[in-house]
């Protein structure tokens, strides 16, 4: 499995770049850190290695690539379904039973600090809870490549701590990780980290 990201740069319109001359291999086992200050492109930066977005320069290749899973920075769900719910239909469209899947599901809402929750519907969670079950339910589906926005944002040091080091966990088993983050504590648990601002385009720099 390999994404290969070659002289990516974004700009929209007329506005300027965002950033421009990216070089990303990703590979299994991988686990990238993406920073930057606010409006940098870091989420930009995202969407593009989903293939959810066109850079304006530049090229992102896929090899073997299966699951993709993108965590975002809102939390989203079904409202009336509960958090187990969430991680287990993942659970069950790879093809787990559901008892299978209910046990799993529990387990990994504990990895994540849930267990209590499991019977909530979503439309109860907090903020930070409905973080962590986005992050659970994206484990379950046992993505090639794991796409995460802040996923520490809303989350106290202890807690965002346990989440890091499930990232990690994940990109162990064989996944590529890359997290998009502002949080100094979650980018040190990265291996190879991206700096945005280290890639600058400027107008000279683009060509037409």
């Amino acid at each position: 499995m390999e994404v290969r990201a070659c002289g990516v740069g974004v700009r929209f319109g007329s506005q300027p770049w965002l950033f421009g001359g990216v070089d990303l291999d990703l590979g299994r086992g991988d686990l990238v850190g993406v920073v930057g200050p606010s409006g940098s492109g870091k989420s930009t930066l995202l969407s593009v290695l989903a293939r959810e977005f066109v850079p304006t320069r530049g090229t992102v290749a896929y090899d073997d690539v299966g699951t993709v899973a993108w965590v975002f920075q809102n939390p989203y769900g079904v409202k009336h379904r509960t958090a187990l719910d969430h991680v287990t239909l993942p659970l069950i469209a790879r093809g787990a039973t559901r008892p299978e899947a209910d046990a799993q599901g529990l387990a990994l809402l504990g990895r994540f600090g849930l267990a209590a929750v499991a019977g909530q519907p979503f439309s109860l969670l907090s903020g930070g809870e409905a973080q962590r079950l986005q992050l659970a339910r994206a484990v379950a589906a046992a993505p090639d490549l794991l796409l995460v926005d802040e996923p520490t944002a809303q989350l106290d040091a202890r807690t965002a701590g346990e989440v890091n080091a499930v990232l990690g966990e994940l990109a162990d088993s064989g996944a590529a990780v890359v997290i998009a983050t502002h949080d100094p504590r979650t980018a040190a648990t990265c291996p190879r980290v991206l700096d945005l601002l280290d890639h600058p385009m400027g107008d000279d720099d683009a060509g037409t």
